[in-house]
């Protein structure tokens, strides 16, 4: 991670995502450009969090990992997207580890300064108010396609969130046997189906399967499975 001085840079990206009369003139003093490579984590889990990150550039995974060291995927976020909002509400440990799966930029601002200029601010309140209960909402949707669509249209939507253009190529996050169990686990299905219906996209020519991953060789088509439903 490396912290940016470029207040242009902050200016233009509150505009661009037209939340410049969210944070007062006094919050907007103490904000941050911070950017993150691919693979670099933003936060992590059970660790104490500083800073309200506002993504604004890029796109993240967020995982839970357990006691045993086993990782689950909970979902993908792009802009605009709140990064430690719940902790700062609830005053918690960071809930879940959020990893930048492309080159991500985020505006912070330390939490001390949020509660010193923002505690009684209503455009701000409102504004996290909308963007935690979004997340309550989304999270609910997502128990809901996993239980009303078929495996074949969640691992479209799955396969459409993870990939990465590279070039004309996209190029997915590397599907290994145990990146394939937390994939399984995720959609609510079992691996061997999972990888039945992988073959499945292999012959239909939607993807090319390799041990470095999974190469999206069809995204319209692999959009025309998934339809509207875009796992996020």
């Amino acid at each position: 991670m490396k912290e940016v001085q470029d207040r242009e840079q902050v200016e233009r990206y509150l505009r661009v995502h037209r939340i410049e009369t969210v944070f007062s003139e006094q919050i907007q003093h103490h904000l941050s450009l911070k950017c993150f490579e691919r693979g670099e984590h933003l936060c992590d889990q059970g660790d104490t969090p500083h800073d309200l990150y506002v993504l604004v550039k890029g796109r993240v995974k967020v995982y839970t990992t357990s006691a045993e060291g086993k990782t689950l995927i909970l979902s993908f976020k792009s802009p605009l997207e709140l990064i430690g909002d719940i902790e700062y509400v609830r005053g918690t440990e960071i809930v879940n580890t959020v990893e930048a799966v492309s080159a991500v930029d985020v505006l912070a601002v330390p939490y001390r300064w949020l509660r010193k200029y923002g505690q009684s601010d209503p455009q701000l309140l409102q504004f996290l108010l909308d963007h935690i209960t979004r997340k309550f909402y989304v999270k609910s949707h997502a128990m809901s396609f996993n239980l009303m669509y078929p495996v074949e249209v969640r691992l479209a939507s799955y396969l459409l969130s993870v990939s990465l253009e590279e070039g004309n190529a996209e190029q997915s996050e590397p599907l290994n046997q145990e990146t394939l169990m937390d994939a399984a686990n995720l959609l609510g299905t079992s691996y061997r189906h999972l990888n039945r219906v992988l073959q499945q996209f292999c012959a239909e020519g939607l993807i090319e399967r390799s041990k470095g991953g999974v190469l999206v060789k069809n995204r319209d088509g692999l959009s025309s499975r998934a339809g509207q439903n875009i796992f996020e």
